[in-house]
């Protein structure tokens, strides 16, 4: 079947003349543009995100990565294996799902001009991004580099050619996306050449009229910040004062020209410029990215530009990808959780001509089973939200785990500096506090007489009387030893103690702390910076009082164990702990209830110790299994444990 599948890609790559093989996408923003691999938050998006952007009528995915970033840096520009293994995971969803998947080199900033010596990054790191993809049988497109501008024209060209020659050396499969210098401008379209390969596809990028478009913008020079309420299109009655800021800036001019610039025809106009450039040369083209900031605008003229846009942009035979598709340019409602099932902005997903999935309203209720707040990554549901001015925090750190391949490493983070986990949508811990679940991970650090807190804090209503009330628990020697051992913490949430809030000043605590509406969880340097002291957590969560009797033994288990898999029932994947209280061989496998069996999670030797083993619901040839019941058994020499657990989709 796979085979099948490249036959066709390589057909399709030199028989599109004009026409491209996808029409319509979004881009994953904020998910893979992160400072470095190790403070990627994988769990941010999963196969779900995938289905349900294909769902909505989409085809296709642009991946924005901070490519530069997640490498050794220079001569060489080793790309961190880490990265390799978040690419993998989302590729193959993409071949499972059908999609057409864009890597986007997103490696750049805004106020800095592309360098002329940029070839020298660019050439290595898609050498070895292209040579570990040239097999993969997903629809991947590389894209060479995201909006170079402050270069000129004739030698970002060049540069380009010199990345196309470098990736067909290794990948003569999938295609390359090329697009102008000066933003990936339409304007510039015309100044590119022939390049010397046949399976390009070309790029634009459409924020017009920008005023407009990026209203509210603070990464903009000026800051569009104080701009707010321009419409679309243009009406006199409507037109905002220029904000004293931006008094004597090229804003007070695009305002002035506004009346021209700002109408529907113009927008026709500026988008038939690029149609000119497919038509002229032949080649597949297709917008990767436009959209409206949605915080200063009135969400009626920002569906309307949508939809102008997007028809002509389909009109003229032109695919696209919208910038974005959870943010502020995204499909969700203003200020929402971003929530499929809840917060889409219908009319936006309308004019966009894409499908609208039923919307129900949102209900609280209280959550009756624990959760993972890390798990070789960050859990899913919820946003990073770290507040750390200096200092590292490193998600995947390889260095002796106390369980599965990662765990958390914490150091040189400043007084009051903490890890934040931002629950999305917030959670309602009430049922849970009442019936004895706790807050549990491993645990190690290498410095006597060091401590931090860990805390729940409360969401912040607009009563003006109400503040983001704090819950916390000290973690100090007297907890765990500090001696580089790793250690199993476990505290009651009724052990939590009220601490008060701070919110642009301090509040004592006046019992008011919500358990129905708990916005974040942190991990805190509350008592002391970190400087020159590490932390290491592995495996937190929210655990009932059932597991925690079975994995609150002794970190050297003197009997078997098989520990209840968690989450049940699950949907995406579950955990299954076991204990062996010497090393031997060990044969873990899930089995139909009809005693078939559906997959070898675990066969070899392991050491003494606790272990864990996770299924995602997949067999052993890698597909999908059916919602049910499934039994897990566990089976070492000497003994036999079993489990039940039920999947569903």
């Amino acid at each position: 079947m796979r085979k099948v599948c490249l036959i066709l890609l390589c057909w399709t790559a030199t028989a599109w003349g004009a026409e491209i093989p996808f029409s319509r996408g979004v881009n994953l923003t904020n998910w893979l543009q992160a400072s470095s691999a190790q403070n990627v938050h994988f769990a941010k998006f999963g196969r779900t995100d995938f289905e349900q952007i294909q769902q909505l009528g989409c085809d296709v995915v642009r991946l924005p990565i901070n490519l530069h970033a997640m490498t050794s840096g220079p001569p060489d520009y080793r790309i961190d294996p880490l990265l390799y293994d978040f690419l993998d995971q989302v590729a193959d969803w993409a071949d499972e799902l059908g999609l057409h998947l864009i890597l986007d080199n997103h490696s750049f900033d805004p106020a800095v001009s592309t360098s002329p010596d940029i070839g020298d990054v660019l050439v290595p790191v898609w050498t070895q991004l292209a040579a570990h993809f040239a097999a993969h049988p997903a629809q991947l497109y590389y894209e060479i580099l995201n909006e170079p501008h402050g270069i000129s024209d004739a030698t970002w060209n060049a540069i380009q050619q010199q990345v196309i020659d470098a990736i067909r050396q290794v990948d003569q499969q999938h295609a390359i996306v090329v697009g102008p210098a000066n933003w990936n401008s339409f304007r510039n379209l015309q100044r590119m050449p022939v390049f010397a390969d046949d399976n390009l596809v070309y790029t634009f990028h459409f924020y017009e009229p920008f005023v407009f478009t990026h209203q509210g913008a603070g990464w903009t020079n000026p800051s569009l910040v104080p701009l707010r309420g321009v419409p679309f299109p243009y009406e006199r009655a409507r037109m905002p004062t220029l904000p004293s800021s931006l008094q004597g800036t090229w804003v007070g001019t695009a305002l002035g020209n506004y009346s021209e610039e700002g109408t529907i025809t113009q927008m026709r106009i500026l988008i038939d410029e690029a149609s000119a450039f497919q038509k002229d040369r032949g080649v597949p083209l297709f917008c990767g990215e436009f959209g409206v900031y949605s915080p200063n605008s009135d969400n009626s003229d920002r569906v309307l530009w949508y939809e102008v846009v997007r028809q002509h942009l389909e009109e003229r035979g032109i695919a696209w990808t919208i910038w974005d598709y959870r943010g502020g340019f995204g499909l969700f409602e203003r200020g929402s959780d971003e929530l499929f099932e809840f917060d889409l902005n219908v009319p936006l997903l309308e004019a966009l001509g894409l499908n609208v999935p039923p919307q129900r309203d949102f209900m609280a209720v209280p959550d009756q089973q624990g959760f993972v707040l890390y798990e070789d990554s960050l859990g899913p549901h919820m946003a990073e939200s770290n507040h750390l001015s200096a200092g590292t925090v490193d998600y995947y750190d390889e260095a002796d785990p106390a369980v599965g391949r990662y765990c958390m490493r914490w150091t040189g983070v400043p007084l009051y500096g903490f890890i934040g986990f931002d629950f999305k949508p917030f959670k309602d811990l009430s049922a849970l506090v009442s019936t004895g679940y706790a807050v549990e991970f491993w645990v190690r650090g290498d410095t006597p007489g060091s401590s931090f807190d860990i805390r729940l804090v409360d969401t912040d209503t607009d009563d003006p009387d109400d503040h983001p009330w704090r819950m916390r628990y000290t973690i100090d020697e007297q907890v765990a030893a500090w001696d580089g051992a790793w250690h199993k913490v476990h505290i009651p949430l009724r052990d939590f103690a009220e601490h008060g809030a701070w919110e642009n000043e301090w509040f004592d605590p006046v019992g008011a702390f919500d358990w129905q509406a708990v916005d974040r969880f942190d991990i805190v340097a509350e008592h002391h910076a970190l400087d020159g002291i590490q932390f290491w957590f592995d495996e937190l969560r929210i655990v009932g009082p059932v597991l925690t009797v079975v994995l609150g033994e002794a970190s050297q288990p003197t009997v078997l164990a098989l520990a209840a898999n968690y989450p049940n029932p699950f949907n995406a994947t579950t955990a299954i702990r076991y204990a062996l209280p010497t090393a031997g061989p060990v044969h873990l496998a899930v089995y139909a209830l009809n005693g078939q069996q559906v997959r070898t999670l675990v066969q070899g030797v392991a050491a003494p110790g606790w272990h864990v083993a996770r299924w995602d619901g997949r067999d052993d040839a890698g597909r999908a299994v059916a919602s049910g019941v499934y039994l897990y058994r566990l089976a070492v020499v000497g003994g036999v444990r079993t489990g039940k657990m039920t999947l569903v989709r």
